[in-house]
């Protein structure tokens, strides 16, 4: 399963997923990790450029791809979150702590 998390410098869980600089896309499977990758972008500074729409399709481009199949965020606002579940997408709120603590624990628990 490929499980996307917004990444601080440190390996944490950004608290911020529209607003992330840097996510990670971790390949899960059968209970470890088989692949990491960090991305670098920039939501933080886009996001305020155009409209909310445009910036919530940057988001939608970016997952598609990459073949996201599910998020990991601290949280989301409900256009985000109601444009990532339209989009087919599996999205655990609430996770904070290792960014690759936390997307092994997503891609473990199966779908949602």
């Amino acid at each position: 399963m490929l499980v996307c998390v917004p990444v601080t410098g440190d390996g944490q869980i950004d608290l911020r997923w529209g607003r992330a600089a840097r996510v990670a896309i971790a390949d899960v499977a059968e209970g470890a990790l088989a692949g990491w990758r960090e991305f670098d972008v920039a939501w933080d500074d886009l996001h305020d450029q155009g409209s909310e729409g445009g910036h919530h399709a940057r988001v939608a481009r970016f997952l598609r791809e990459h073949g996201v199949q599910r998020v990991v965020a601290s949280h989301m606002g409900p256009d985000m979150l109601h444009m990532l579940e339209r989009m087919g997408l599996s999205v655990r709120l609430g996770v904070s702590g290792d960014a690759r603590t936390a997307a092994i624990a997503a891609g473990e628990a199966g779908p949602s």
